[in-house]
């Protein structure tokens, strides 16, 4: 069989133009020189050099071979260079599965950092539901999935990595407005509406959870729309809806963000243990020492009061809430 080795002693051999000079420069016995392209002749047939006490002389079968043998050393250099980049991830891709805003917070500063120090690394986005993410996870179609929550995945690592407030979404002459933060009695008896994708589902599901908890009955609206026309309705005056701190760096005519006491939503990154890509690797221990070093009090992303806001008395915003009947 023809080894790697046996090439680099043909073209060390062709260079130097003796056995002894191929030796030398490769550190490697005069006698192994020799043996190896003996056998290297013998299995292909065909004398490659001409042997003389003045050296050795490539024979026309040997000058054809010497060309195929750089272009074949090129290549496997290259292919050692290419898939090196790939190991120390300068280069290559990782296919992230999200379902929270990227406009700010966690997400947007995790990929803005990874950007900075792995620019060759493309990064490819899909959005859709967690069920899809995780079974993308599974067949290695999807490198990792930010999902919301903590879910329970007996075949793939999940990790928690931050978590956002909730905030409220509601129309800028709402009565609500006028408080600097909702609390869960106000949203008794206002209607609601929410998109059918994720996360705004799972947000959705979760306060009418608790509004159910607290005796209430919510006038839910569920509508099969993104996130721009749902703030549309909200902006109209149909419902209020929820969202996580990321989103509410996005901002909307005649809608305001207030946030909701006391609550938090959590997300994870979700991911195979048998995903070798070194991209992904770095990106996970990236995510866990800016999990690490964030403070839980530390503020999200853009102000989160909409330019909307400036249409509602300042003092009003800053008053005493009244719990009162």
């Amino acid at each position: 069989m023809i080894e790697l080795r046996h090439l680099r002693y043909v073209v060390a051999a062709a260079e130097q133009r003796s056995f002894r000079g191929a030796g030398k420069a490769l550190s490697v016995q005069e006698s192994s020189i020799s043996r190896r392209i003996r056998d290297l002749e013998d299995e292909i047939g065909a004398a490659l050099f001409i042997r003389s006490h003045e050296g050795v002389k490539l024979t026309y079968a040997g000058q054809r071979f010497l060309y195929r043998a750089r272009i074949a050393l090129d290549q496997i250099g290259h292919a050692v260079t290419d898939v090196g980049a790939i190991g120390r991830a300068e280069d290559g891709a990782v296919r992230i599965g999200i379902l929270s805003s990227m406009a700010s917070g966690f997400l947007a500063e995790l990929f803005q950092a990874f950007d900075a120090g792995h620019a060759g690394v493309r990064l490819e986005f899909v959005d859709g539901a967690p069920s899809d993410h995780f079974a993308a996870v599974r067949q290695h179609r999807l490198d990792v999935a930010f999902v919301t929550g903590d879910p329970a995945l007996t075949d793939c690592d999940v990790t928690q990595l931050w978590t956002e407030r909730l905030f409220v979404a509601l129309p800028s002459h709402h009565k609500l407005a006028v408080l600097s933060e909702v609390d869960w009695p106000d949203l008794r008896g206002q209607p609601l509406v929410f998109g059918e994708a994720r996360p705004e589902s799972d947000i959705g599901d979760f306060l009418v959870k608790r509004l159910v908890e607290a005796g209430d009955r919510p006038m839910v609206e569920r509508h099969g729309v993104g996130r721009d026309s749902l703030m549309q309705i909200v902006a109209l005056g149909r419902g209020l809806t929820l969202i996580s701190e990321a989103a509410t760096a996005m901002h909307f005519p005649g809608v305001i963000y207030r946030p909701l006491l006391g609550e938090e939503l959590a997300f994870s990154a979700v991911w195979s243990p048998r995903n070798e890509n070194p991209a992904l690797r770095r990106m996970l221990s990236l995510a866990r020492k800016m999990s690490e070093a964030r403070s839980p009090s530390a503020p999200i992303g853009d102000p989160v009061f909409s330019k909307q806001e400036s249409t509602i008395d300042s003092v009003a915003l800053s008053q005493t809430r009244d719990r009162s009947p």
